[in-house]
C-alpha cells in the first residue's frame, strides 16, 4: 500500500506523442549518414537520451568509430534542430486521450504533479500543449547526468516536489522508463503493450484509462 502524494509523468508517449517527430528527424539524419532507419528500429530509441540514440544508430550502420566526440555532438545537435522545427506544429489538440481530465483530477485532489523526461525540449513541448500550469516541476535531460533506465530523472522529480519516492506513481510508455521508475522505488504504470511493459506494477492499454478511480481499484490508495 502506498500513500499517494505525487504522480510523475514521462512526456513523450504519455502526455503527448512526439515520437513521430523524433522518428522523422532521426530518419533524415540516418539517410544523410547512409544508415537506413525504419519504424521497428526506432522503437529502440524510445525513452533514451539523444546521444545514446545516436550511438545506437551509428552502431546499427557499423559507423560507431567513424566520428569524433565533437562530430557526434554536432550530429545530435543537427537532429535536434530538425526536431525543434517539427514540434512547432504541436498544439493542445496533441494531448493524448484522457490526459487533460486526469491532470485536472490530480490537481483537484491536491496531489503534486511532475514531468521526468528524456527530452531536452520538455519545457517547449509542455508550453505548446497548454498544460504548463498543471505541473509543479519539470525535470528534463538537460538537468540530469544519467539517462533512463537510470532512475535519476524520477528521483530528481520526486525530490523537487518534496515527496518520498515510495509515495510516488511514475507513468511511462517505454521499457527503459519503467525500469527507471522501478529502480527509483516508485509504483510504476506502463502505458501500452503488456508484453513489452510486463515489469511495470500496472499496465494500461492507453492513457484514456488513467483516472484516480482506476488507480484506487487496482492499488489500495
Amino acid at each position: 500500500m502506498i500513500k499517494l502524494e505525487a504522480v510523475i509523468f514521462d512526456l513523450d508517449g504519455v502526455i503527448t506523442d512526439t515520437a513521430e517527430y523524433h522518428y522523422q528527424a532521426w530518419k533524415q539524419l540516418g539517410e544523410e549518414l547512409g544508415v537506413p532507419i525504419n519504424r521497428e528500429f526506432n522503437e529502440k530509441l524510445k525513452g533514451i537520451s539523444r546521444m545514446d540514440s545516436l550511438e545506437l544508430i551509428l552502431k546499427h550502420g557499423n559507423r560507431q568509430d567513424d566520428f569524433t566526440v565533437e562530430e557526434k555532438i554536432a550530429l545530435a545537435t543537427k537532429k535536434n534542430n530538425h526536431y525543434v522545427e517539427l514540434i512547432k506544429q504541436v498544439t493542445p489538440k496533441d494531448l493524448l486521450p484522457g490526459i487533460l481530465d486526469f491532470l485536472k483530477e490530480l490537481k483537484d485532489a491536491k496531489l503534486r504533479i511532475a514531468i521526468a523526461s528524456a527530452s531536452k525540449n520538455a519545457f517547449t513541448v509542455t508550453k505548446s500543449l497548454g498544460v504548463m500550469d498543471y505541473f509543479d516541476h519539470i525535470v528534463d535531460a538537460a538537468t540530469v547526468e544519467n539517462s533512463k533506465p537510470h532512475p535519476e530523472v524520477f528521483l530528481k522529480a520526486a525530490k523537487a516536489v518534496g515527496v518520498h519516492p515510495k509515495n510516488c506513481i511514475g507513468i511511462e510508455d517505454a521499457d527503459a522508463g519503467v525500469v527507471a521508475i522501478n529502480d527509483a522505488g516508485m509504483f510504476s504504470i506502463g502505458i501500452g503493450n503488456k508484453d513489452v511493459l510486463s515489469h511495470a506494477d500496472m499496465v494500461l492499454a492507453s492513457t484514456e484509462e488513467l483516472s484516480l478511480k482506476n488507480l484506487r481499484e487496482y492499488i489500495k490508495l
